[in-house]
């Protein structure tokens, strides 16, 4: 069976926490990639940055449902779902949309364990780390390209 070094493109764009959110639909767009690894001063994984991130930026805020009961206000959702959304919609900088921390694999995880964890987490991008440096990345179009042969 196949494992994540089989799969994984060996040439990894990283952004950095100062990247404009700008930038990153840029570097995106013309490397054709769905996301991409936060990367800090010193090459060390901090997060993963995708383009989930960037339509949640355009998307509508959804105010959380109240009760009033007796003059109190009960929240019927978390109200911190709604500050962490108004972050993100409001950020200017991979440091405030992106997901913290990564999910990583390492180059002997199998494809179908790297399939599950993409599917049950709906995880788009997965940093392949060998030794705590990072070595590769695999995005869904690597399962469909390992797929079709």
């Amino acid at each position: 069976m196949k494992n994540a070094a089989d799969i994984m493109t060996k040439e990894v764009i990283t952004v950095s926490l100062t990247t404009t959110v700008q930038e990153l639909a840029k570097i995106l767009a013309t490397h054709d990639i769905s996301g991409a690894p936060v990367v800090d001063e010193q090459g060390g994984i901090i997060g993963v940055v995708t383009e989930s991130d960037l339509i949640d930026q355009n998307k509508k805020v959804h105010i959380p449902t109240v009760v009033s009961i007796l003059d109190s206000f009960f929240f019927l959702e978390n109200p911190d779902k709604m500050e962490q959304e108004m972050r993100k919609i409001a950020g200017s900088t991979v440091a405030d949309i992106y997901s913290s921390p990564a999910r990583s694999v390492t180059l002997n995880t199998p494809i179908d364990e790297i399939a599950t964890i993409m599917a049950e987490k709906g995880i788009h991008t997965l940093p392949v780390v060998e030794d705590g440096k990072l070595c590769g990345i695999i995005g869904k179009k690597d399962i469909i390209r390992s797929i079709a042969g």
